[in-house]
């Protein structure tokens, strides 16, 4: 199969409806809403400036946030609108409506190499259901579609591959490389290839890490996640956040994330020697200790603890674990440092908060220093190293969080599969 990718050729003086993921994080300054983070805007520039170039018609569909198909004024688009508006430094108009005669007549009275940004798609209910009256009134605006939105490719939704089904349909620049990047990583790696995984949920990234385990030498696990590994090796975690399963999915004998992370380690127990140190390592490791506290707040009180059943029952029960421990960071940065590969989705703890931030800060020195090709991806690490100031440190930088980690899972992804011939 071949990706159908976009060109000035299949794009020249055309009307373009254009699939970008504008869901950035935003921040409130008085009575105004700007961008707190806009990589996943800026990634988007090359393929409109492309279009631009070719005096086509840019018609934009984003969602933001999760409205659930009602109108929610925070999450209008009108602050990415006038992002990327100053980032090409030519004006870009909006338009409050996504469908209608407003939006209609908006499209009719563009010029060629105008841009316009629709109404968030996901104030429509019929926008995540896929309802193909949806996709029939957005693809009667424009002559192509082009996907610029790898990160809701895994996506059934109307915006994302119901219009690809009824317009001429190519992959952004953007999406070309995430998916040439997520191929190459799955199947062409340099060796050790180490995997980092953190954040605060479990769920979204369970398999993920099941799939890790086959092609990586070793996969380091930080924050919330971590939780399930240390509690399984039967160490209390008191008041540390721990994700519960849903009781409507499906996981083979394990009811709980604890259980299923017991059941990783049991199958990825054979010890490997990690080059050059030659230290011999499991398939899966979590922190050895952590950085705990009562709360976020409580930067006074934090304090280290060394994670062993010997401490079952002598913590406080309002102790939470909030980053790894400066042991947990010296293994992790010698394992990164000896990697050829390195592929990191989230933060090792509550980054976010002042006095929690060590963790991710010596994980993200680590891959920012080696020589190993590094992919870095997922909003709350984009967030991470924006904060931190690492921006421009890594080969490769993806915004497609959990549609990257679906494709490395082996899943079929609607909004790319309908990009093939």
């Amino acid at each position: 199969m071949t990706l159908n990718t976009v060109s000035s050729e299949k794009v020249k003086n055309k009307t373009v409806l254009l699939k970008v993921d504008f869901n950035v994080p935003l921040k409130k300054i008085g009575e105004e809403i700007t961008i707190a983070e806009d990589t996943r805007i800026k990634i988007t520039i090359p393929t409109i400036q492309l279009l631009v170039e070719n005096n086509c018609k840019v018609v934009i569909l984003s969602h933001a946030g999760r409205p659930k198909g009602r109108v929610v004024e925070s999450l209008r688009l009108q602050p990415m609108a006038d992002r990327l508006a100053k980032l090409m430094n030519r004006p870009v108009e909006t338009c409050k409506e996504l469908t209608g005669a407003v939006a209609q007549a908006k499209i009719a009275a563009m010029q060629p190499g105008t841009i316009l940004v629709l109404e968030n798609t996901r104030f429509d209910p019929r926008e995540t259901v896929n309802d193909p009256n949806l996709a029939k009134e957005l693809a009667s605006y424009a002559d192509v579609f082009v996907n610029e939105s790898f990160s809701t490719a895994h996506r059934n939704h109307a915006s994302v591959s119901g219009v690809a089904k009824i317009l001429p349909a190519y992959a952004g620049i953007a999406f070309q490389n995430e998916h040439k990047m997520l191929t190459k990583l799955m199947s062409n790696q340099k060796r050790p290839f180490v995997a980092v995984i953190g954040g605060a949920k479990i769920s979204g990234k369970i398999e993920t890490i099941r799939t890790l385990t086959k092609i990586a030498d070793v996969v380091l696990v930080g924050g919330g996640i971590a939780h399930n590994f240390i509690k399984a090796q039967g160490i209390d975690i008191c008041n540390s956040y721990l994700e519960a399963c849903d009781p409507k999915e499906k996981h083979g004998r394990s009811s709980s994330y604890v259980e299923i992370a017991l059941d990783l380690m049991n199958e990825n127990k054979i010890e490997k020697m990690l080059l050059n140190g030659y230290i011999p390592l499991p398939k899966i490791i979590y922190p050895s200790d952590v950085i705990a506290a009562k709360d976020t707040s409580d930067t006074v009180g934090k304090h280290i603890v060394s994670l062993t059943k010997n401490n079952n029952g002598t913590l406080e029960k309002d102790t939470m674990f909030l980053d790894i421990g400066p042991k947990t960071r010296r293994l992790y940065r010698d394992i990164i440092l000896q990697a050829g590969t390195v592929f990191w989705n989230g933060p090792m703890g509550v980054f976010e908060a002042e006095g929690f931030a060590e963790g991710t800060l010596a994980v993200a020195t680590a891959i920012a220093k080696t020589t190993a090709n590094t992919t870095i991806g997922g909003g709350d690490t984009l967030n991470a190293i924006s904060q931190l100031g690492l921006e421009g440190r890594f080969d490769h930088v993806s915004a497609s969080g959990g549609a990257a980690l679906a494709l490395l899972t082996g899943a079929k992804l609607p909004g790319l599969e309908v990009l093939f011939t």
